[in-house]
């Protein structure tokens, strides 16, 4: 066993992120065969991811504000504190705060060997945020 020494909070990248966003790594693969990796993800009010997918797929964990996720084609959903979302490997999608909230999530994925964690595609564009949530997951 070993405690882990505090870790900086990092400002995500506007290559892949519009808005303010910060990560809190708490996991990562230590030792031969793990793939998990854990963070703590910040979004400022109206920030979001870029569209993109993972090869092992992802499950976040709402635990402040309010989210919107899309996956590509479907529906804009609002989530809600203590609610997960899972994506499937390979599905394109995106997340991020609602206009009006901080939100903050818990973001879980496993990254096969020799793959990228995240395959980043283009920037969300207002138009496409502005259309809001169409469906409430309460």
């Amino acid at each position: 066993m070993k405690v882990e020494s505090e870790r900086q909070t990092i400002k995500n990248p506007p290559e892949w992120f519009t808005g303010d966003v910060w990560l809190d790594l708490v996991a990562s693969p230590q030792d031969p065969g793990q793939r998990m990796s854990v963070g703590v993800v910040r979004f400022a009010p109206c920030a979001r991811t870029a569209w993109h997918s993972h090869p092992g797929g992802q499950t976040l964990l709402v635990t402040e504000g309010v989210a919107l996720v899309q996956a590509r084609g479907g529906e804009v959903i609002e989530v809600h504190p203590g609610q997960t979302v899972y994506t499937p490997p390979g599905e394109e999608h995106w997340h991020g705060a609602a206009p009006d909230r901080f939100m903050t999530h818990i973001a879980m994925y496993e990254t096969p060997d020799g793959e990228s964690s995240a395959d980043w595609g283009a920037h969300v564009t207002d138009e496409e945020y502005g259309r809001g949530p169409t469906v409430t997951s309460r």
